[in-house]
């Protein structure tokens, strides 16, 4: 089964058409060491919770949305090699200094696919 790396993060509306840019970026950048899949979405009826919630588990500001987004390896030995690839890869260098949202309040996993073609 594959492996997938799953991410959350809260990101400023003012910020939407940056972040999209980055974000193609950055998928090309996976798909380049070896991701057979990454994609990205932009939330459009994620309510607030009253003990949990994505916005509360981002941290959500009111002039924020949230982001999730996925990117489907082979395997995880191949998501690794890509991790530590992409480190001198010019797009994550650039990544960390223009990031158009607070990396602090991202979440972020990998995880064994157990449902699924």
């Amino acid at each position: 089964m594959p492996y997938i790396d799953v991410f959350m993060a809260a990101v400023p509306r003012a910020r939407k058409a940056d972040y999209i840019a980055h974000a193609e970026q950055f998928g090309q950048m996976f798909k380049r060491y070896g991701a057979l899949d990454y994609r990205e979405a932009w939330a459009e009826d994620v309510p607030d919770g009253e003990v949990t919630s994505m916005p509360m588990a981002v941290q959500k500001n009111d002039d924020e949305d949230v982001v999730v987004g996925w990117t489907i390896w082979a395997d995880k030995a191949t998501r690794d090699k890509a991790w530590t690839d992409c480190e001198t890869d010019p797009v994550m260098k650039e990544f960390g200094s223009t990031m158009p949202f607070d990396g602090k309040r991202l979440i972020y996993g990998g995880f064994d696919q157990i449902v699924g073609d």
